[in-house]
């Protein structure tokens, strides 16, 4: 099993969120980097796979201020040797797909051939119709609706997805679909110098581009779709070779999803796929709940049940709540109590990946490097082997 942290990330602690306008705080945004660096360090020195960002934009209420994963990831990759680092994800019906093609192959090169390449739809309608209004006018798309909005969201993303990987992995690049043309008409190009050491130009006309760099990693980085939900993303990751991360759902869905996967990918269950958890650990339980319930419950109370995220945890049937904790649908208690429930989810669900997830800032930073450090030495191995 393999273990990647995954960050918002949040700036400011509860108390500085409930005083508003956080992200205007530099010195907070400040603080947010060093102990994230100092976090990532640690899990570089204790042998965690990775570290994964998303992305988000306009968040001045200190949620989630990751406006540029890549960014951030090599940021860390310059402090670290061997941690992996990625995006979960990139929104790419927001994004130029070239140019996330070029930044990840440039992340690639700079880390040493340790980029990761995670692709996200999309849902928070404040930023991603602000930001994808040059581009194709795609709006953000809610989970678990499935309307004109969501179908021309996920029409982006597919096709600027293909249009990645064949940057990636074709010397030179044309492509003719419903939002992207490239080259976009009979661009002239009479240059001496294409026509003696390059390509792409027949009778004085660009008909097709090389995207370079290439990725270190051949044929490409290996590829994320955080939080895959529905059936028709998980058919399409399974399609494509992408491992698509469940977030935390009723075990009746996850069971679905996973099975789903395997009988298209023709993978063994669990293979290529992986699971978002809460991970906080402390002396007792009631202390470690305690202490979620001060970041992970106020975090998804407050920011992701607005959006529609927990009906996912209800039984198609009864409509009853999956328990957390018994389901293990977040992995919270002493050291003893999370590795039984890992355990225990592992021989329901044996998926290949957690995105361990302990809320920077609303979780103090000496409790997060402990937890970090407890999970990786005393819990994972014990589970190694489930």
């Amino acid at each position: 099993m393999k273990v990647s942290l995954f960050y918002l990330p949040t700036v400011g602690t509860r108390e500085q969120i409930e005083k508003g306008k956080v992200g205007l705080d530099g010195a907070a945004y400040d603080c947010m980097l060093r102990e994230i660096s100092e976090q990532a360090r640690l899990a570089d020195d204790l042998g965690y796979d990775s570290i994964s960002f998303t992305e988000h934009h306009f968040h001045v209420e200190g949620f989630e201020l990751s406006n540029n994963p890549v960014l951030l990831d090599l940021y860390i990759a310059m402090q670290t040797k061997r941690l992996r680092v990625g995006q979960l994800g990139i929104v790419l019906p927001s994004q130029n797909p070239i140019r996330v093609a070029e930044d990840i192959a440039m992340l690639d090169h700079m880390s040493g051939g340790r980029a990761n390449a995670g692709f996200a739809r999309g849902y928070q309608r404040r930023w991603v119709d602000v930001m994808a209004q040059q581009t194709h006018g795609i709006h953000g798309a809610l989970p678990h609706q499935h309307d004109e909005i969501d179908a021309a969201n996920r029409a982006a993303f597919e096709e600027c997805f293909r249009i990645i990987k064949k940057a990636w992995t074709e010397e030179f690049l044309s492509y003719n679909g419903k939002y992207w043309r490239v080259p976009p008409g009979d661009t002239p190009w009479t240059l001496d110098a294409t026509r003696k050491w390059g390509g792409g130009v027949e009778n004085g006309v660009v008909r097709s581009v090389a995207v370079v760099p290439k990725p270190v990693q051949k044929p490409h980085p290996p590829l994320f779709q955080p939080f895959a939900s529905s059936e028709r993303s998980i058919r399409w990751c399974a399609q494509e070779g992408v491992t698509a991360i469940l977030p935390p759902l009723h075990p009746k869905y996850e069971m679905q999803l996973c099975r789903l996967y395997s009988s298209v990918s023709g993978n063994p269950l669990g293979e290529g796929m992986g699971v978002l958890r809460d991970v906080i650990i402390a002396d007792t339980d009631d202390e470690a709940r305690a202490i979620w319930h001060e970041s992970g419950y106020f975090c998804g109370h407050e920011w992701f049940e607005p959006f529609g995220f927990s009906a996912g945890m209800e039984d198609p049937e009864t409509k009853e709540r999956a328990d957390l904790w018994n389901d293990g649908l977040a992995f919270v208690g002493t050291v003893d109590t999370v590795t039984r429930q890992i355990e225990s989810f592992m021989k329901r669900l044996p998926v290949r990946w957690i995105f361990a997830w302990m809320y920077n800032g609303l979780l103090p930073h000496d409790r997060l490097m402990k937890t970090i450090e407890l999970f990786w030495t005393k819990v994972m191995p014990r589970v190694a082997n489930v």
